[in-house]
């Protein structure tokens, strides 16, 4: 007896056709690229992070950099339920430092005053995040 895939209406031809729950797919994120110095920041932040945890494995012995990845790991899942009020992550900004850094993602780009900021669905988050549903847990960010 062959087993009928068991999919959702929405899945077929892939999540980006399902228009009704998550808008019209825009191809300007799929043509556009990042900008080569946004490269070139990401490996200089990455070297600067293997310098600063061989120094702390040099200092302190390699359990300790062990205990930081394990400590980073817990706080970067510690989220809110989707909703009204995003997660901020201060435990995490606050253990790797960067609570002190300002940027301009900290003042400028903010999705939320956005034109098409579509307000999130707090009940599809849940089913995202439960893996009830699949998609992007917000439309706007397709």
């Amino acid at each position: 007896m062959e087993k009928a895939p068991k999919t959702l209406a929405h899945q077929i031809g892939g999540i980006q056709n399902d228009a009704l729950r998550f808008g019209l797919h825009g191809v300007k994120s799929d043509l556009v690229g990042s900008h080569p110095l946004e490269a070139a920041h990401r490996s200089i932040i990455k070297n600067q992070e293997d310098m600063k945890r061989k120094v702390l494995a040099n200092t302190y012995g390699s359990a300790f950099p062990l205990k930081m990845d394990l400590d980073r790991q817990i706080l970067s899942r510690f989220q809110r339920p989707p909703g009204p009020i995003p997660s901020s992550m201060v435990g995490l900004e606050a253990m790797t430092g960067s609570l002190d850094d300002f940027g301009f993602e900290d003042y400028l780009n903010d999705p939320r005053e956005s034109e098409v900021y579509c307000p999130l669905d707090m009940h599809h988050g849940m089913e995202v995040r439960l893996g009830i549903s699949r998609g992007p847990v917000c439309p706007s960010f397709v």
